[in-house]
């Protein structure tokens, strides 16, 4: 752990040099130094699963039940994963070569990149630090974790175990905020993996720029839900409350942001998510246990300056409760609210849920696509033909098609963004992949040197080698003998 009072730009470059001569003395490229990391990492999150529990309590009023989900889970799941198919991972993938360097084999090395930096993102705080450290350590880097002053118990437990159960010579965690984070980006590394907002990610980006620092930026953006009419509705709505309100309550990057839907059957899906809501939270929404609170008061007036926008406010036809003492906002719905409003110009990260009508679901389309590229897009429904032309028309960072969020637990399946929702990707090998420069060798012997390559050059020696390089056996045999 970094203590905030001493680190500045000095302090962070000390650091980065000392991470460096660890890289450099390789041992961090070890099979058995990457095993006993991801080893480290499991046992942390076993021997104090409550204690992580409570800081995420703390930090959003998060309920056990989605804390161990969608948090402590998914890390097991991903540390587990890493240290079943790590010799895989590493093993050189041999690949054929061609004429031209007959005789010869070739392969590709996933090779460690070095000095990494991650700056992790508040709202599900202890998943977004250690996923992408898992993969990071498993590509055999050194690591600096930053994770967000937004959600300080996190940040707290993190740099006490961190420092604790894994290798302090070749991970680091820097808590602080805006200084701290400053002075780490004014260093050079290997990799930066940054999760958050676009804003903070252009800054990144800037800051990555000047020492030609490769980046993955995991960002947002409005990831819609198009609900078509041939549904299992009750199933379906189900599903958008878990992926919106059970989901941080909003607060997450791949939460449904606003719903598309028919003028003529939006009224028959707000009557639905009004049951479920209540059925989930009851009549007094503000007072359930099972939704987490709105995580500090900046935010939370930021979410009400949405709802009391006069363009919109009269378009709330549920929920709109709030509770500031206990930065709570009810589960709410706003129909058919104007284009140029407030809480369709930016992402929502909050219990807000926008609808929209239009007269055939295929108009969706236009709407999704006249906007920045989501993170996600969702899709409700059982038209083959829509299916096939929603996956085939709308850009976005992944996509489920009836259902919402679930994308991100499956470990086959990269997770980043496109366009202003982000580059890059993880999670499972592609965590390893991010973190590793995929090295091509070839291997020659003496032999089969062709005298064909070298000076002088003649129309013979050119006719084989465009023959070689076109991989024909016969052109070649047409070259030497005709």
């Amino acid at each position: 752990m970094t203590t905030n009072k001493l680190f500045d730009g000095e302090s962070a470059k000390v650091m980065v040099k000392g991470l460096r001569e660890t890289f450099s003395s390789g041992k961090t490229k070890s099979y058995a130094w990457r095993i006993s990391q991801l080893r480290s990492i499991l046992k942390f999150v076993r021997c104090h699963e409550k204690e992580i529990l409570d800081a995420l309590r703390s930090d959003l009023a998060k309920p056990d039940f989605e804390s161990s989900i969608y948090e402590i889970c998914l890390i097991k799941n991903s540390c587990k994963l890493a240290i079943k198919k790590l010799k895989c991972w590493m093993k050189p993938e041999k690949v054929s070569t061609t004429l031209l360097t007959f005789p010869s084999t070739a392969e590709i090395l996933a090779e460690p990149l070095g000095v990494v930096l991650i700056i992790a993102a508040w709202n599900f705080p202890f998943l977004i630090s250690l996923d992408p450290v898992i993969g990071a350590i498993a590509a055999g880097n050194t690591v600096v974790l930053k994770p967000s002053e937004v959600s300080p118990a996190t940040s707290a437990l993190l740099a006490k175990y961190v420092g604790e159960y894994m290798d302090s010579s070749a991970v680091k965690v820097v808590e602080g905020a805006i200084p701290e984070t400053s002075a780490l980006l004014e260093q050079k590394w290997d990799k930066i993996f940054y999760t958050g907002n676009s804003k903070v990610g252009r800054i990144v980006m800037s800051a990555a720029a000047k020492h030609l620092t490769p980046v993955v930026l995991e960002l947002g953006g409005k990831s819609p839900v198009i609900v078509d009419s041939d549904i299992d509705l009750k199933v379906a709505v189900r599903r958008i409350i878990s992926g919106k309100w059970g989901c941080n309550n909003g607060q997450a990057c791949i939460a449904p942001d606003y719903i598309i839907t028919t003028k003529d059957f939006a009224p028959t899906l707000v009557d639905c998510l009004k049951l479920y809501l209540e059925k989930f939270y009851g009549e007094e929404p503000l007072k359930s246990k099972d939704i987490s609170r709105i995580v500090n008061s900046n935010h939370f007036n930021r979410l009400i300056k949405l709802l009391d926008d006069d363009k919109v406010s009269d378009k709330i036809v549920h929920g709109g409760q709030r509770d500031i003492n206990n930065l709570k906002i009810s589960p709410t719905i706003l129909l058919d609210i104007p284009d140029d409003s407030l809480i369709m110009s930016d992402e929502i990260f909050g219990p807000l849920l926008a609808i929209l009508t239009v007269d055939h679901l295929e108009d969706s389309f236009k709407i999704i696509n006249s906007r920045p590229k989501p993170l996600a897009a969702y899709l409700f429904t059982n038209n083959k033909k829509l299916k096939e032309k929603f996956v085939s028309d709308v850009s976005a960072g992944g996509m489920l098609i009836n259902d919402t969020t679930l994308h991100l637990s499956v470990p086959t399946l990269p997770f980043g963004g496109v366009g202003e929702s982000g580059m890059g990707g993880y999670h499972g090998k592609f965590s390893f992949d991010t973190f590793s420069h995929k090295k091509a060798v070839l291997y020659r012997t003496y032999l089969g040197d062709a005298p064909q390559k070298y000076p002088p050059y003649t129309p013979q020696n050119l006719k084989f080698l465009k023959a070689a390089i076109k991989g024909s056996f016969c052109d070649i045999l047409r070259a030497v003998f005709c």
